[in-house]
C-alpha cells in the first residue's frame, strides 16, 4: 500500500517546512517516504509544490494520482484536484501551514505527540506552532489507515547531501564553488560542517575562478573539489583540459537542470552527459560517474576521489535536480575506500614538457606524452573493472532490457516491480565496461532518459554498436522527472 500526498502553495506559505516534518516523522516510524520538489524561479508567489509518497515497502519515486491534497492556497486546488483519486482528501482554507501539519496527523492516525517532536527539533516559533498544529488535530478525524510499519531503522537524505557527505568521508581538504541551482546546496552543506570535518568551503566570484583556484590547490597536495551545474560547467572546461595536461587531481561535481542558456533553473534534466564526457581541447583521460540515488552519489563521490588521486586525472560526477533536491529513505551504510594523496611537488604546466617540468616543443617528446596519457586512460579502464560499473535488477533471465542511468533509476525500478524486465543501470559512463555489450545482445532494449535526444542511447551505440530503435526510446524533457506509473504504462507497450 502506498499513500500520495501533495503539499502545495506560494512560495513563503511553507510547503517545504509542513512536507518535511512529516516525511521525518514517517521515517522514524519505520516507514519508507520519497518525496520531490517542484518549485520555480521565485522568492515570493508563484505556485510551488512537493510530492510525498510512503509505503511499508521501498519507494522511490512519486505517482500521478494523489490520496490527499494539502493546499495552502486556492491555486493550487486548482491545479491539483484533477489528480485526486476518487475517495482522495481535499485540506484547504485560510489556515497557516502548522494547522495544516495538525490535521494531517490526526487524519493519518499519528499521536501527536509524534508531531510535537518534530517541532521541537524544528525549534522556531514552538509555541505559536504547538497553538496552531493543536488546533488542526483537534478539528480532523482519523480517515486513512495506514500499511503497517515494517518498524526499520532508516534516515533521510537527498542527493546533494549523498555528495556532500562522499567529499568529507574521502578526506576532502577544500570545496570551490559558485552558487547555481541545483548545485548550491553543496555548498551550503560543506561549510556548516567545514570547522568540525576539517576542510575549507571557499565562494569565489565565477566558475572560471573556481576551477582554476581548484587546480590550483589540488597541485598543491589538497584534496579539491569544485561544485557547478551545466553553465557553470561550460565555463570551467578550458581549464578542464588544463587539468588533463598538467595532471591536477581535480573532483568536479555537475549537477544538471534544462539548458541550453539558463534554461529553466529550477528544474530537472539528464542533457548534459556529452559535454560531461566530450568537454575540452585535446585529448585526455577522465572519469564520469552518475549515482541513482544519495546512496550512490555518495559512494561514487569516494570512487571519483579516488581515481582523482590515483591517476591524476579530473573526476566528474553527475548529478540533476530530481536526484540532487528529492528525499531519499536509506537504510544501510555506505562502502568507503580508502584514497591515499599523491600529488607531487613539481613544476606544472598547461604546456607539453620534458622530464623537467619545461615547456617542449619536441615532436619526440610529444609523442611520448601522448602515448602516456593513452596508457593512462587504459590502465583507468582496466582499475575500473574491480569497481560495480552498473547494476542489474528485475528479472535476471528476462529478453526485455531496461537501460537507464541517475535518476531514473527510481522510477524505473517502481515501474518495473511486476514486469517481465531486467533494468541495467549504467554508473560508470567513462570508461564504460566492456560487459555491459554481452547483456544487451539479442534483447529488445527500452532504453529511458530525461533528455531529447537519447544521450546515453548514442553512448551505448558508440561503445558497443548496438543501435535501439527510436519507437524504444522513452525520453522525457519538459523538465520534469518520471513518474512511476505513467513511465509503467510506456513500458508495458514496447515490451516483447
Amino acid at each position: 500500500m502506498k499513500i500520495s500526498i501533495l503539499f502545495g502553495g506560494a512560495a513563503g506559505q511553507g510547503p517545504n517546512i509542513l512536507t518535511n516534518i512529516l516525511g521525518e516523522a514517517l521515517v522514524k516510524q519505520g516507514y519508507y517516504v520519497f518525496y520531490s520538489r517542484d518549485y520555480q524561479s521565485l522568492i515570493r508567489g508563484g505556485h510551488n509544490f512537493n510530492v510525498l509518497i510512503f509505503s511499508d515497502e521501498p519507494v522511490q519515486s512519486n505517482e500521478s494520482k494523489l490520496d490527499v491534497l494539502v493546499a495552502l492556497d486556492e491555486n493550487t486546488e486548482n491545479i491539483h484536484k484533477k489528480d485526486l483519486k476518487k475517495n482522495g482528501i481535499i485540506l484547504n482554507g485560510k489556515y497557516n501551514n502548522m494547522y495544516f501539519a495538525g490535521k494531517l496527523f490526526k487524519i493519518l492516525g499519528l499521536d501527536f505527540k509524534i508531531l510535537e517532536n518534530e517541532l521541537k527539533i524544528l525549534a522556531k516559533k514552538f509555541d505559536e506552532n504547538i497553538k496552531e498544529s493543536k488546533k488542526g488535530y483537534n478539528d480532523a478525524e482519523k480517515s486513512i489507515e495506514l500499511p503497517k510499519s515494517p518498524n526499520k531503522k532508516s534516515y533521510f537524505m537527498n542527493g546533494n547531501q549523498g555528495i556532500a557527505n562522499g567529499a568529507i568521508k574521502s578526506g576532502m581538504d577544500i570545496y570551490y564553488a559558485y552558487p547555481m541551482t541545483p548545485a548550491t546546496a553543496v555548498l551550503g552543506e560543506l561549510a556548516k560542517n567545514q570547522i568540525e570535518n576539517n576542510h575549507l568551503v571557499v565562494e569565489l566570484e565565477n566558475e572560471i575562478s573556481v576551477i582554476n583556484a581548484g587546480i590550483g590547490s589540488a597541485i598543491t597536495g589538497a584534496k579539491t573539489m569544485v561544485g557547478t551545474s551545466g553553465g557553470g560547467f561550460d565555463l570551467m572546461t578550458e581549464a578542464l583540459s588544463l587539468s588533463g595536461m598538467a595532471e591536477a587531481p581535480l573532483v568536479i561535481y555537475l549537477s544538471q537542470r534544462p539548458g541550453p542558456g539558463t534554461g529553466v533553473a529550477t528544474y530537472t534534466a539528464q542533457g548534459d552527459l556529452n559535454i560531461a564526457r566530450h568537454a575540452g581541447h585535446g585529448e585526455f583521460p577522465r572519469l564520469v560517474v552518475a549515482g541513482g540515488d544519495p546512496e550512490e552519489t555518495l559512494e561514487l563521490t569516494n570512487q571519483a576521489f579516488y581515481f582523482s588521486q590515483k591517476f591524476k586525472i579530473p573526476s566528474i560526477i553527475m548529478s540533476d535536480k530530481h536526484l540532487a533536491e528529492s528525499l531519499y529513505t536509506i537504510e544501510k551504510e555506505s562502502k568507503i575506500i580508502k584514497c591515499e594523496k599523491s600529488t607531487e611537488l613539481k613544476r606544472y604546466n598547461s604546456y607539453e614538457t620534458d622530464n623537467q617540468g619545461s615547456a617542449t616543443e619536441n615532436p619526440e617528446i610529444i609523442k611520448s606524452n601522448i602515448d602516456k596519457r593513452l596508457k593512462k586512460q587504459r590502465d583507468v579502464e582496466k582499475h575500473a573493472e574491480k569497481f560495480e560499473q552498473y547494476k542489474i535488477y528485475g528479472k535476471n533471465n528476462s529478453k526485455n532490457i531496461i537501460l537507464g542511468w541517475g535518476s531514473t533509476k527510481g522510477a524505473i525500478i517502481d515501474a518495473i516491480k511486476d514486469l517481465d524486465c531486467k533494468f541495467i543501470q549504467i554508473l560508470y559512463l567513462e570508461p564504460f565496461s566492456e560487459k555491459i555489450k554481452k547483456e544487451l545482445e539479442n534483447k529488445n532494449i527500452i532504453l529511458v532518459e530525461n533528455n531529447s535526444t537519447a544521450q546515453l542511447g548514442n553512448l551505448i551505440a558508440e561503445k558497443t554498436g548496438i543501435f535501439i530503435e527510436d519507437k524504444n526510446k522513452i525520453l522525457r524533457y519538459d523538465g520534469r522527472p518520471f513518474l512511476c506509473d505513467e513511465l509503467k504504462k510506456e513500458i508495458k507497450e514496447r515490451l516483447r
